[in-house]
């Protein structure tokens, strides 16, 4: 029997070695103190367990979150310094030595070069090691590579130049990362072909086609020429970048090279060529292709027809077609799926069709996808025959429809008035189990309502609240979507007032309604809807149905009465409309409320991202009063006109406004009569302006005087001795 170990054998220490202790400090290696590298005497290994309780549910892996928060605290979440460690351990030590410095230190100068300088030597491959660390800064990074070329003995190789370039390039330092040629150059180090590759793939990588050129040139500076491999990844790039006269010219220097293209190097040139529409050249290049080469398989022939079809070319895309034809090449699924889907959003189905024939006579398997293209094309050119016997095809196939393809053939059929084979449809969804949608049932709501089946359109309703559908919403945008086409407002209301009959209404129902109202002129439709609304007890109306209600009221000349909603507005802690507010500004400035119209405008900036044009040069042109000089004012409503705004009354307004704050009567004046000569006011508008100019600046004098009375506490002498002032005569309720 083996003996048993003894209990001290058990608890024996385990012997410290290099890890847990400090390290012996040598001439070579210093001693490194504190960290995760020293100073450690044991490791605890924090495990980050997500706590569970008894009454939770069992992992969902559909429901997992690799972001989830645990406490307050994210998940897996390292502090920076936990980060950094991570990423210095796969370091050898004098690296990490290194990387530690430039954390300590967080800045070059003495103390950091001080450290730095403790190490006997450094090699080239340490220098490649730092440089390429993830998290280093660029500017210590630069200047360690400086610092270290200037030591004793030392100088660069390619792949500290290249790991510098790769750090300018993570840094997006990309424009010092070209310069690192030149430096090469200035250190007896002359670039090769390797050093441009690599600044060309950083750069056609980022999609910086113009900056790959720069690097092709710099190349031939250098007198050094590219392989056939480099210069088709030049071409590339600067064929995807849209820059295909400089990727010809790039081909022509490769001509001029003797160089010998391959297929790579047509098929790139062949592309851009697609992809600009030049389809001559293209041509030309393709016979080049078949003379020096190979002529081009299906999978380039294909590459050729997506390029087309990106850009919407079908007559290409059929010359092409026509070209691999004449080469004997066949054509696989993917290339007929892409020219099929191609002709079916270009409006022809037919010649679609006929490839769709090509494919099940060959035997192909055909996509769902190409069956949806077909079914769609059918039903935008009225052949819902055609496209119902696609989808029976489709089913014999063994696909099962999806709900885009039952959407697009309900919508046909009611287009084609046959709602009840649509209602069909609509139940083949459900029982499916597709999940039907606003989408799938919104067709129907229409054809039951141009047809005034009120009895089926409630039926219909009933069956999508059962099915779970939002109902009050779907309305919502059926009625937004009805309301869109010409000619539908009375077939909403009649709509609408059966709903209300069922309990169907909403207040955003009402807001679309009396907009849609207020659109077609009918002021007073809209404000019949809007007193139903708010004598409602059931229904709240909102900031949107006052705003509809400032714009009723304002159109039917009831100012004062928009005022009173606008306040309403603004006690309900809301913003009106952008319409709303112009329409009110404007009303407001036939009245001559002057004040309350700069009161409006400045409220409208404040609250709204973007204002009317009016409101920004208003403001602008009380600015401009403060020189008291006409033609300021008058460049400034020049500029506003080229804008494409012409000035109106808020304009006028605001030249009273700021004539009467900062200027004289005589300079308004001078703008209304420039306006005149310019025919954009008339005779008696200019009176008007005028007669309002003389109002509002008496209004401000008489308030002048007034507030100069209290201020000197000479109000209460002046009525004992039985004088007062003439208030000027406001509006009720208007705003300020």
């Amino acid at each position: 029997m083996p003996p048993q170990n003894s209990p001290a054998a058990l608890t024996k220490p385990h012997k410290p070695y290099f890890f847990y202790g400090h390290r012996k400090p040598t001439q070579n290696r210093p001693t490194v103190r504190g960290g995760l590298f020293s100073n450690r005497q044991s490791i605890t290994l924090k495990r980050l367990t997500q706590p569970t309780s008894a009454g939770h549910d069992s992992f969902d892996l559909q429901k997992w979150d690799p972001d989830e928060k645990i406490n307050g605290k994210q998940l897996y979440a390292k502090d920076p310094s936990e980060v950094f460690f991570s990423l210095a351990k796969y370091l050898s030590p004098i690296a990490r030595y290194i990387v530690d410095s430039f954390r300590k230190h967080k800045r070059w100068g003495p103390p950091l070069v001080e450290e730095l300088n403790r190490l006997r030597r450094v090699t080239p491959k340490l220098v490649t090691e730092v440089l390429k660390f993830p998290n280093i800064d660029l500017r210590l990074s630069s200047k360690f590579f400086d610092w270290a070329g200037k030591q004793k003995g030392y100088r660069h190789d390619f792949a500290c130049y290249n790991a510098y370039a790769y750090l300018l390039n993570r840094s997006n330092h990309f424009r010092d990362a070209d310069q690192v040629p030149e430096l090469m150059h200035m250190q007896g180090k002359p670039p090769s072909e390797k050093q441009f590759e690599i600044l060309i793939r950083m750069h056609s990588d980022a999609n910086r086609g113009l900056r790959v050129h720069y690097v092709y040139e710099k190349m031939k500076k250098f007198e050094v020429k590219p392989r056939v491999f480099l210069y088709n990844r030049i071409m590339d790039a600067l064929v995807k970048t849209d820059h295909l006269d400089l990727a010809i010219s790039v081909y022509n220097d490769f001509k001029k090279d003797d160089l010998t293209e391959d297929n790579v190097t047509f098929m790139i040139l062949i592309k851009g060529l697609c992809k600009a529409g030049r389809l001559d050249e293209m041509f030309d290049l393709l016979d080049q292709m078949r003379k020096n080469l190979c002529k081009p398989d299906v999978f380039a022939y294909t590459a050729m027809v997506r390029a087309l079809v990106l850009k919407g070319n079908l007559e290409g895309c059929l010359r092409v077609w026509g070209e691999m034809r004449k080469d004997r090449v066949e054509p696989d699924v993917m290339a007929y799926s892409t020219l099929v889907m191609a002709l079916c959003k270009g409006n022809q189905v037919n010649k679609g069709y006929e490839m769709f024939k090509e494919m099940k006579e060959r035997k192909y398997l055909i996509d769902r996808s190409i069956y949806g293209s077909l079914i769609e094309a059918y039903v935008a050119d009225g052949k819902v025959g055609s496209a119902c016997d696609l989808l029976k095809d489709l089913i014999d196939s063994g696909y099962r429809a999806d709900l885009a393809v039952y959407n697009t053939l309900i919508r046909g059929l009611c287009a084609a008035k046959l709602v009840e084979r649509a209602y069909k449809l609509f139940q083949a969804t459900v029982q499916e189990d597709l999940q039907p949608d606003f989408y799938t049932v919104n067709p129907i709501l229409k054809s039951y309502a141009e047809l005034k089946r009120m009895e089926d359109f409630f039926k219909l309703l009933e069956r999508m609240n059962k099915l779970g559908f939002p109902v009050m919403d779907d309305l919502l945008k059926f009625f937004s979507f009805i309301l869109d086409e010409a000619g539908t407002t009375m077939m909403a209301l009649e709509v609408f007032e059966y709903l209300k009959v069922k309990g169907y209404v909403s207040t955003p129902i009402y807001n679309v309604l009396i907009e849609a109202v207020l659109k077609n002129g009918e002021e007073k439709k809209a404000l019949a809807l809007f007193h139903e609304l708010k004598d409602s007890s059931d229904l709240v109306p909102d900031a949107s149905t006052y705003s509809n209600a400032i714009l009723c009221f304002v159109e039917v000349g009831d100012v004062h009465e928009a005022c009173t909603w606008y306040n309403k507005i603004i006690e309900m802690s809301s913003v009106p409309s952008v319409a709303a507010y112009y329409s009110l500004v404007k009303g407001l400035s036939r009245l001559g409320e002057i004040d309350a119209v700069m009161l409006l405008i400045r409220d409208c900036l404040a609250n709204v991202t973007s204002g009317p044009m009016e409101f920004k040069y208003s403001l602008a042109i009380v600015h401009a009063c403060r020189k008291n000089d006409a033609v300021v004012v008058c460049e400034l409503i020049n500029e506003m006109i080229e804008q494409g705004c012409l000035p109106n009354s808020i304009i006028y307004s605001a030249v009273i406004f700021g004539t009467c704050k900062h200027g004289t009567i005589e300079e308004a004046r001078k703008v209304f009569l420039n306006m005149r000569e310019r025919n954009f006011l008339s005779e008696a508008d200019v009176i008007a302006y005028d007669e309002m100019l003389i109002d509002h600046m008496k209004k401000k004098t008489s308030d002048l005087v007034l507030s100069s009375l209290k201020f000197f506490g000479l109000e209460s002498k002046l009525k004992s001795k039985g004088c007062t002032l003439l208030p000027i005569e406001n509006a009720k309720d208007v705003p300020g």
